[in-house]
C-alpha cells in the first residue's frame, strides 16, 4: 500500500436504532458497522467481502456519506494539500467534496434512469460540479463513453436499448465524470454472467493504471476480490475479521470464517480434491449478536473463551491482521494452488 493512503477510515460505526411501540420508544440498536478500520493507498484495490448482512455496503455509503456514520473518523485526502474529516464535515461543506469520491452501483438494471438519456445520466454529475455544460459536456461525455469501451454516437439512447455490461459501463462512465480519486464499487458484477463479469473487471483495471484510482471493492464472490484485489478485508456481523494481503489471505488465511469462504471458491482443476466447508445456521443478528465472539455458534474451532470474551484485531503475520483468539495455532486451508 502507499505510505500516504487516500483514505484512512478509524472506529467507523453504523447504529441503527430499533423502535417499538406507539411512542417509537427505541428499544435497542442495529450495529450494522462495529468499530472498523482500515486504509487505502493511490493506485490501490481493496476488496472488503463477507456474507450479504455483513455490513460490506454500509461501510461504503458511510465513506461517500450517504448515510451519516455513528461515530469514527473518515480522513479522506481531497489532493496533496487538503485533508478532510468526512465523518464530521456538514452537509453543505460536504457538497463541492463529492466530485472527488464516487459510487458503482451493484444493479445496471435500477441504477439508471429509464427516462434519461446516457447523455443525461453522465453528464449530471458534471453538471452538478459545475465542471461543464452546453457543448463541452457532451464533448465530455462522449469521451467517457469512449474511454469506457462504448460508441459516442449513442448518447442520446435510453437504458433500455444497452445490454446489462453495456449498462454497467455506463454506471462506469458516470462514476469517472468528474475525476475522482476514489471510486467505491459496491458488487458492480454480481448481476452480471460470467464473461461480461470479466470483461468490467478488466475495464476497472486499465481504468485504475490509467487514472491512478483506489478501488474499495465490495463483493460476496473471493473469485473475483482474487482477480482485482490487492489487499482483502473480511467483514462479519459488523466487524472486520481478517485482513491481508491478497496472497496471505488466499493462502493462508488465519481466522476460520476465511477458510469457509475460500473453501466455496470454484476452482478449474476438475480432478482437484477440495472440501467444502458449510457453515451451520445463518449470520449472526447484528441487533442480538452472540457473546464472545460472534462467528462462535458456527465455528468448527470454537473453544469456550471463543463464547466468553471478543476477540480483538491484531497482527498475526506480516501485514496481516486477524480476530480469533487461536489464529497462531490452527493451522487453516487455503485455497488450492
Amino acid at each position: 500500500m502507499s505510505a500516504q493512503p487516500i483514505l484512512k477510515v478509524q472506529g467507523l460505526k453504523k447504529y441503527f436504532p430499533v423502535e417499538r411501540g406507539f411512542l417509537r420508544r427505541v428499544v435497542g440498536q442495529v450495529k450494522a458497522v462495529d468499530d472498523v478500520s482500515l486504509e487505502i493507498g493511490a493506485g490501490d484495490t481493496l476488496g472488503l467481502v463477507g456474507e450479504s448482512g455483513s455490513g460490506k455496503t454500509t461501510v461504503g455509503r458511510c465513506i461517500l456519506r450517504a448515510l451519516d456514520p455513528t461515530a469514527g473518523k473518515i480522513h479522506f485526502q481531497i489532493n496533496e494539500q487538503m485533508t478532510v474529516d468526512m465523518a464530521r464535515i456538514n452537509r453543505r461543506d460536504l457538497r463541492p467534496l463529492r466530485r472527488y469520491a464516487n459510487m458503482i452501483f451493484q444493479d445496471p438494471f435500477y441504477s439508471l434512469d429509464p427516462r434519461w438519456t446516457v447523455l443525461d445520466i453522465v453528464g449530471e454529475p458534471l453538471k452538478l460540479a459545475k465542471l461543464a455544460s452546453g457543448r463541452e459536456l457532451e464533448e465530455r461525455v462522449a469521451h467517457l463513453m469512449e474511454i469506457v469501451g462504448l460508441e459516442s454516437k449513442h448518447l442520446r439512447r435510453y437504458p433500455h436499448a444497452f445490454s446489462g455490461g453495456q449498462r454497467q459501463r455506463i454506471g462506469v462512465a458516470r462514476a469517472l465524470a468528474t475525476n475522482p480519486r476514489l471510486i467505491i464499487a459496491d458488487e458492480p458484477v454480481s448481476a452480471l454472467d460470467v464473461s461480461t463479469q470479466a470483461q468490467i473487471l478488466n475495464l476497472l483495471k486499465d481504468l485504475q493504471t490509467e487514472f491512478g484510482l483506489a478501488y474499495l471493492f465490495i463483493a460476496h464472490d473471493l473469485s473475483v476480490v482474487e482477480h482485482i484485489s490487492d489487499r482483502v478485508a473480511v467483514m462479519y456481523v459488523g466487524k472486520l475479521v481478517e485482513v491481508a494481503p491478497k496472497e496471505r489471505l488466499f493462502f493462508f488465511p488465519k481466522h476460520p470464517y476465511t477458510e469457509a469462504l475460500l473453501s466455496a471458491v470454484p476452482r478449474p482443476e476438475p480432478d482437484l480434491e477440495k472440501k467444502r466447508i458449510i457453515l451451520p445456521g445463518e449470520i449472526a443478528n447484528p441487533a442480538d449478536p452472540p457473546s464472545g465472539c460472534a462467528f462462535h455458534p458456527r465455528c468448527q474451532y470454537a473453544q469456550d473463551r471463543c463464547r466468553a470474551e471478543t476477540p480483538a484485531l491484531r497482527e498475526v503475520g506480516p501485514g496481516q491482521w486477524a480476530a480469533c483468539h487461536f489464529a497462531e495455532e490452527l493451522e487453516l486451508v487455503g485455497a488450492p494452488q
